[in-house]
């Protein structure tokens, strides 16, 4: 689990074979569909075909905002604020007013002295106002800076109007007005990502419909994507490989749908099926402790490994106690944060199969790929590059079905 050596998790990925434009119309992608060892290919428009009724489909609705930001100094410097997460971690704040403290990454960093702001001039409602940001703290993998506006207006608004959508590293092109729609799911709903849940990218409102024609029910959860999903593992082996941790919200509906037994569950994406397995650990790591209110719900990167050594339960228990946890807290909503790292060896407890996107040489979501597939990961990834699939987050995708 913990000692998976990196060097077993690479492939050649040509630059040629990653998507720079996602596919048109988005359910004509393709999929590849991996299920007791057999390999077939599809499209997303075919996906009912290959699930078994009773179904329940889990998306992640968190919405992309356009979080990279450009300055420029006296000099004529450009300055790159990339935006990752509100400083306190509380995403309800872009929708507040001025000002707001955010956790970001700055390109030129070595340009922009301390202490020293940053304008430009915008119009918006009609008028002319000044947004400033200035340099707060230099941490170790991000710096602290202050988003100053004048007026009534949100930060959202203010983000919305002079940011651009942080499209990964790896499109090495500029971003156009076309990618503020594409690089969205159609079921956005709550902001605060700064990178798309990119499985869920190939969902239309015409596939939803004939998803819930077919019998097969759809549920939301919202995990904020963080710009370490594009974090690269350089260590030897993934113990030594922090993760990055992301915010999640689950409501009680979601986790009483996912108590029936007899429906096939699908997580839409590794941050679906994280934000599920963490719950899960959540709920054994306070039943461990005999609480019903844990002072904060997180889990820790490794955390569930240590967990899994005890006696631990079903995913209806599981989700029940949670349940019963914000019951007696009165709430509707269960907020937490995960930095859970998923890597070969590992036992799935929520879901029966995954969709998602094909990742990255040496990344994490590779070792959690292996982890459902095994060594069959290599040959569903050589079915893939074989068959002219289309890799990364404008990519094509594929449905692997979980222990069969």
């Amino acid at each position: 689990m913990m000692d998976s050596n990196m060097q077993d998790f690479f492939y050649d990925l040509p630059a040629s074979r990653i998507a720079m434009t996602p596919c048109e119309p988005r359910d004509q992608s393709r999929l590849l569909v991996y299920s007791k060892g057999a390999i077939t290919h599809t499209r997303y428009s075919c996906l009912a075909d290959h699930l078994h009724s009773p179904a329940r489909l889990v998306f992640n609705n968190t919405r992309v905002i356009p979080a990279r930001m450009h300055f420029e100094r006296g000099s004529g410097a450009t300055i790159e604020v990339f935006l990752l997460e509100p400083a306190s971690g509380d995403y309800h704040q872009l929708h507040q007013q001025s000002p707001v403290l955010w956790k970001a990454m700055v390109g030129g960093l070595k340009k922009w002295p301390p202490n020293q702001s940053l304008t430009r001039t915008i119009h918006l409602g009609g008028r002319p106002l000044t947004v400033a940001i200035e340099l707060i703290e230099k941490k170790e993998d991000h710096c602290i800076v202050n988003l100053i506006w004048e007026g009534d207006c949100t930060c959202l608004e203010i983000i919305d109007h002079i940011g651009s959508i942080p499209l990964p590293p790896y499109i090495k092109r500029q971003v156009e007005e076309n990618d503020k729609q594409r690089y969205q799911t159609v079921y956005a709903a709550h902001d605060g990502s700064v990178a798309a849940p990119t499985a869920g990218l190939h969902f239309t409102p015409h596939l939803l419909d004939s998803l819930n024609e077919k019998g097969i029910s759809t549920n939301y959860l919202t995990l904020h994507v963080g710009a370490g999903t594009f974090k690269p593992v350089k260590s030897a082996t993934i113990a030594a490989h922090q993760m990055h941790q992301e915010q999640f919200e689950v409501g009680t509906a979601l986790l009483q749908s996912l108590i029936e037994a007899d429906e096939m569950h699908v997580a839409v994406g590794t941050t679906t099926l994280r934000t599920l397995e963490s719950l899960y650990w959540m709920a054994v790591k306070a039943m461990r402790l005999n609480t019903t209110q844990l002072a904060q719900w997180e889990l820790g990167q490794w955390e569930h490994v240590e967990l899994s050594k005890h006696a631990t339960c079903s995913r209806k228990e599981a989700f029940l106690f949670l349940i019963d946890c914000l019951d007696k807290q009165n709430q509707q909503e269960l907020k937490g944060r995960t930095s859970i790292c998923i890597t070969p060896g590992y036992r799935f407890q929520t879901v029966d199969a995954l969709v998602t996107n094909f990742h990255q040489p040496h990344s994490t979501l590779l070792l959690l790929i292996a982890a459902i597939l095994g060594e069959d990961w290599k040959r569903v990834y050589h079915e893939a590059m074989e068959n002219d699939y289309r890799f990364l987050s404008y990519g094509d995708g594929s449905l692997l079905f979980i222990n069969q």
